[in-house]
C-alpha cells in the first residue's frame, strides 16, 4: 500500500466537501498515511447549455474521474452514488458506500418568498422530479436549470424561476439546508437510485483496507436493490425513474427520512437476520407509452438485486 492517497473529485464544491468526508475518515483511521484530493473540471461540468440526456447523461460527471484512476493519477474516487452510471467498467468497481444522509428532495424558492410564484417556471433539468412534481402542483410549468447548487441558487434568487428542486442531503452537506422551504415526502417524489449516498469507486485487486469499517452494510444493500431496479429496466441516470430502498425490522423502518446516516449492525449474532426485510418503492415514465407506473415489493436483505429486478419486471 502506498503512503500516500490520492482521491479524485469533480471540482465543484459540494464533491471536494463529499470527497473531504472520506479523506477525513482515512487520515483518522490510518494516521501514517498521506491523503490528497485531486481536483478536476468533467465534461457534464463544462457543458452547462445543454441537457445531460443531449450530450451523453450523467456518465459524463465521472468520465475524467474514471480515466485518472486508470491511468494511476488518484488511487480512489468519490462520488454521489446518484450519479455514477448503472454500467461500469469491471476493473473500476465500487468499494464502498456511505451511511445514507437525508434521502428526501427539496423545494427551494427565491430568498424572501413564502410561496411558488407559478408565474415563473420551476427550474428543474430532471424528468423523474417533474414528472412527480406535476402530479402535485399540476399549474406548473419547468425551464432547465444546470450548474452546480450555488450556480443554481444564484439563478433562483436572480428572479428567473419561481421555485427549483434538490436533494436535501447535498444542501444540508453544504451548510444550505436553511434554505429549503419544504421536504417532500418520499411518497410524494421518490428519490434518484442511491440519493444521499456516496460512493468510493476504486481499481479492482487494489488494497483498499485502509477504508476497513467505511462502509454502510444497510445503505449497501439499498443501493444494489435500487441499481438493480434501474438496470433492469435499462434505465440511466437520466432516465425518469426512481427507486428507494429501506431496510425494515418488522415493518419498522429503520432508516426513517427525519434520522439521516443512521448506521445499525446487520450481523446475525446481534441482530437476526430473520427480522429484518428489504423494502423498494419504485416510479418509472415509460416513453413509449406515456405510462406511470408506481410499485412497491418486499423480500430478502440477502437477495437485493432480486428485490429490485422483481419490481422492474412487475413494471414490464
Amino acid at each position: 500500500m502506498s503512503e500516500k492517497i490520492i482521491i479524485g473529485s469533480r471540482e465543484s464544491r459540494l464533491a471536494v466537501i463529499q470527497s473531504e468526508m472520506v479523506r477525513q475518515y482515512i487520515q483518522k483511521n490510518n494516521p501514517g498515511l498521506d491523503v490528497e484530493i485531486l481536483t478536476m473540471k468533467t465534461t457534464g461540468d463544462k457543458i452547462l447549455n445543454q441537457s445531460l440526456e443531449k450530450i451523453g447523461g450523467k456518465g459524463l460527471f465521472v468520465k475524467e474521474l474514471d480515466a485518472a484512476l486508470m491511468d494511476g493519477r488518484s488511487d480512489l474516487s468519490v462520488h454521489s452514488l446518484k450519479d455514477v452510471p448503472m454500467e461500469l467498467p469491471e476493473d473500476l468497481p465500487l468499494i464502498a458506500y456511505s451511511a445514507r444522509e437525508d434521502v428526501r428532495d427539496a423545494l427551494i424558492l427565491p430568498e424572501g418568498a413564502a410561496e411558488i410564484d407559478f408565474s415563473k417556471p420551476v427550474g428543474c433539468s430532471s424528468r423523474r422530479r417533474m414528472l412527480q412534481f406535476a402530479q402535485l402542483y399540476p399549474q406548473a410549468v419547468f425551464a432547465p436549470i444546470r450548474g452546480n447548487v450555488q450556480t443554481r441558487l444564484r439563478k433562483l434568487d436572480s428572479g428567473e424561476f419561481g421555485a427549483t428542486i434538490l436533494a436535501a442531503a447535498g444542501l444540508k452537506r453544504l451548510g444550505l439546508e436553511h434554505r429549503i422551504s419544504r421536504y417532500f415526502t418520499t411518497e410524494e417524489m421518490i428519490p434518484a437510485a442511491g440519493q444521499g449516498i456516496l460512493a468510493v469507486q476504486g481499481r479492482a485487486g487494489e488494497d483498499y483496507s485502509y477504508l476497513s469499517g467505511y462502509s454502510d452494510e444497510a445503505a449497501a444493500i439499498c443501493a444494489k436493490a435500487e441499481r438493480a431496479f434501474v438496470h433492469a429496466l435499462g434505465g440511466n441516470c437520466s432516465t425518469p425513474v426512481a427507486a428507494y430502498a429501506q431496510v425494515m425490522n418488522m415493518g419498522k423502518n429503520l432508516q426513517p427520512d427525519l434520522q439521516p446516516a443512521v448506521r445499525f449492525d446487520l450481523q446475525p449474532d446481534k441482530q437476526s437476520d430473520e427480522l429484518l426485510i428489504l423494502r423498494l418503492d419504485a416510479f418509472y415514465f415509460d416513453e413509449e407509452t406515456g405510462k406511470v407506473c408506481r410499485g412497491s415489493r418486499t423480500g430478502s436483505i440477502l437477495s437485493p438485486e432480486k428485490v429490485g429486478e422483481a419490481v422492474a419486471h412487475s413494471f414490464m
